[in-house]
C-alpha cells in the first residue's frame, strides 16, 4: 500500500511528555497496546491536538493480532474497505476481503502518523491510580510513566489459549498455536494433526492439506460455514476508489448496512435465523456430496451461536487425499500419536492448535489497579462496565475492545471508533472540570442489567454450543454488544457525564 493511499491528520500536541518527580514521565494520556484499538487511540489523539501521549506496546511492531497471526491462508472475514478506519480510508485493497499481510500493511501505514508516541517493545508490568495525585503510575521495565487517562486497548485476542491435553507437553514434535505459527517447521510431506475447528482451523486447513502428507483434523464440534465469495478488485475499480472517495464511502456504507441484517438471525427471528441456516445448509450440501461425511460436518448446534465461517475452499480441502475429518475433541497425546475422544488415533510429526484465546478472563486485568482493588478482582464474576468502555473503580479509564465491545455480525472497527468519540468526549469533559472521572456502580449495575435483557434470547445463549463469547464463570454473554452496531453508536458513541459520580 502505497503512503498516499492513507491520508494524515494535523498534530500538534508534543511527542513526549515532560520528565516528572521520581523521573516518571508525565503525559495526559497513556494508551497500553497498538493494535487497531490502539492505533485508532493514538490518531484520534493526534489530530485532536490537546493531549500529551504515548503508546506502549509490548512487541517489536504495531498489529496486534494481525501481527501475531501470520499462518498460511490468514485474512479478514468482514469486507476490507468496512474493516478499516473511516477517517483513514485505503483505496488500495486488493481483494473484498484482505489477506492479513496486507491488512497489517495497512495497520503500519497509518501508525506512521504516531511512530514519535508508539513505544515498541515496552511491556507494561503494573498501572496503578493514585488517588492523592489523581494520575494513572504505568510501569515498565523501561522506566515509568504517569498519566491523567489510561486507555487499555490490549485486545482481546492476544493470549493463545492451549487445549489441557494430556501428553501434550512431551509430545517430541512441534507443537504450534495458529497464533505463533512458524515456518521453520517441516510442514511439506509432514503428518499434521490440526486441533480446533474454529476461524483459524478454517483457513489453515485448506493451506496445509496442500503441503501434508497427511492431515488430521480434531473437531469437537463442526463449524457453520456459508459461501466467502471473496474475489480481487480490479485495477480500475483500485482506480476508482483513489480517483473518489465518495465511491469507497458509498461501498463500505452499502456494506455496513448489508451486515447490519445479520443481527436479526442471531435474535432468533425466525424467518432471518431459517435462511442463514438454509443457506449454510446449501453451501454443506453442494460442496460435500458424501452423505457420511455431509452428516459429520452438519453442525448439532444453532447457526449463529458460535462465529458463522466464510470459506469456499475448507470443505473441499477435508476430501483431498490423505485428509481425514475427525470429529472429535483431542483427549491425549502418546509419543507421536494422538488420541481423539471417540478412541480415534493418529500419527503426527507435528500438531497445529486452532484452539483460539483467553477472551472473557482478560490477562491485563491482573495487572491494573484501581481505587479499591484490581481489575481482575472487579471482574472476577465476568467482565461488567457502563458504556462497554468505563468501569467502576477505575477512575479516568477507558477499556476499548473490552466488555461487549464487539460484535457477532459486522465489523468490530465501527465499534471501536464508537468508542474513541467516547473517550474524545470525556477527555474534554477532564479538561473542563478537573476530575476524577468515575462511573457510579449504580450506572454500571443499570447497564450491565439492560445488556443481559437484550441477549437473553439471542441465539449466543440460546442456541446449544459453548463460546468464546460467554463467560462460564457467570453464563453471561460478556464479549458480544448484543444489538445492532448502529445500536452501539446510538448508545455509546458520545459521551454522557450523567452517570458519573461528582
Amino acid at each position: 500500500m502505497s503512503a498516499a493511499a492513507v491520508p494524515t491528520g494535523a498534530v500538534t500536541a508534543g511527542a513526549t511528555g515532560a520528565t516528572g518527580a521520581g523521573g516518571a514521565e508525565e503525559v495526559d494520556v497513556v494508551v497500553v497496546g497498538a493494535g487497531f484499538a490502539g492505533i485508532g487511540a493514538a490518531l484520534t489523539l493526534a489530530r485532536r491536538g490537546r493531549e500529551s501521549f504515548v503508546v506502549l506496546e509490548r512487541a517489536g511492531d504495531v498489529g496486534g493480532t494481525w501481527r501475531d497471526n501470520t499462518y498460511p491462508g490468514v485474512a479478514c472475514d468482514v469486507p476490507a474497505h468496512l474493516y478499516s478506519f473511516s477517517f483513514a480510508p485505503n483505496p488500495s485493497w486488493s481483494r473484498v476481503f484482505a489477506p492479513g499481510a496486507e491488512v497489517q500493511a495497512y495497520l503500519r501505514a497509518v501508525s506512521r502518523e504516531v511512530a514519535d508516541r508508539v513505544r515498541l517493545r515496552t511491556e507494561v508490568r503494573s498501572a496503578r491510580w493514585d488517588a492523592g495525585a489523581q494520575r494513572w503510575e504505568v510501569l515498565t521495565p523501561g522506566g515509568r510513566f504517569r498519566a491523567r487517562a489510561l486507555v487499555l486497548a490490549a485486545g482481546r485476542l492476544t493470549e493463545p489459549r492451549p487445549p489441557d491435553v494430556p501428553g501434550l507437553s512431551s509430545f517430541d514434535g512441534p507443537v504450534v498455536h495458529s497464533a505463533r505459527w512458524r515456518e521453520d517447521v517441516a510442514w511439506d510431506g509432514a503428518r499434521v494433526g490440526v486441533v480446533g475447528s474454529g476461524a483459524s482451523a478454517v483457513q489453515v486447513v485448506p493451506q496445509l492439506a496442500r503441503r501434508a502428507a497427511r492431515l488430521t483434523v480434531f473437531a469437537r464440534s463442526a463449524p457453520w460455514v456459508v459461501p466467502r465469495r471473496d474475489r480481487p478488485y480490479s485495477p480500475d475499480e483500485r482506480a476508482r476508489f483513489a480517483a473518489d472517495p465518495a465511491a469507497a464511502e458509498r461501498l463500505r456504507e452499502e456494506v455496513f448496512a448489508q451486515m447490519e441484517t445479520g443481527i436479526a438471525a442471531r435474535h432468533r427471528v425466525p424467518g432471518e435465523l431459517a435462511r442463514l441456516r438454509a443457506r449454510a445448509l446449501e453451501h454443506l450440501a453442494a460442496q460435500v456430496p458424501d452423505p457420511a461425511l455431509r452428516a459429520a460436518l452438519t453442525p448439532d448446534y444453532e447457526v449463529g451461536c458460535k462465529r458463522v465461517l466464510l470459506s469456499d475452499d475448507f470443505y473441499p480441502a477435508l476430501q483431498r487425499p490423505g485428509v481425514r475429518w475427525v470429529p472429535s475433541a483431542l483427549q491425549r497425546v502418546q509419543g507421536r500419536t494422538a488420541v481423539a475422544a471417540d478412541g480415534t488415533r493418529a500419527e503426527v510429526d507435528a500438531l497445529v492448535l486452532a484452539t483460539g484465546f483467553a477472551t472473557t478472563a482478560q490477562p491485563y486485568a491482573a495487572l491494573v489497579t484501581g481505587r479499591t482493588g484490581t481489575l481482575e478482582r472487579a471482574w472476577a464474576h465476568g467482565m461488567v462496565s457502563h458504556a462497554s468502555t468505563v468501569v467502576h473503580g477505575f477512575p479516568n479509564m477507558f477499556v476499548l475492545d473490552g466488555p461487549n465491545a464487539t460484535l457477532g455480525h459486522n465489523s468490530a472497527v465501527h465499534v471501536i471508533e464508537s468508542q474513541l468519540g467516547y473517550l474524545a468526549g470525556a477527555l474534554d469533559h477532564l479538561a473542563r472540570t478537573g476530575g476524577p472521572l468515575e462511573v457510579t456502580a449504580e450506572a454500571q449495575e443499570s447497564y450491565t442489567r439492560r445488556l443481559d435483557e437484550a441477549a437473553a434470547g439471542t441465539v449466543w445463549l440460546r442456541g446449544g454450543c459453548t463460546n468464546w463469547y460467554v463467560d462460564p464463570r457467570s453464563g453471561r454473554l460478556t464479549l458480544l454488544w448484543p444489538d445492532t452496531a448502529t445500536a452501539f453508536r446510538e448508545r455509546n458513541g458520545t459521551f454522557d457525564p450523567a452517570p458519573f459520580a461528582a
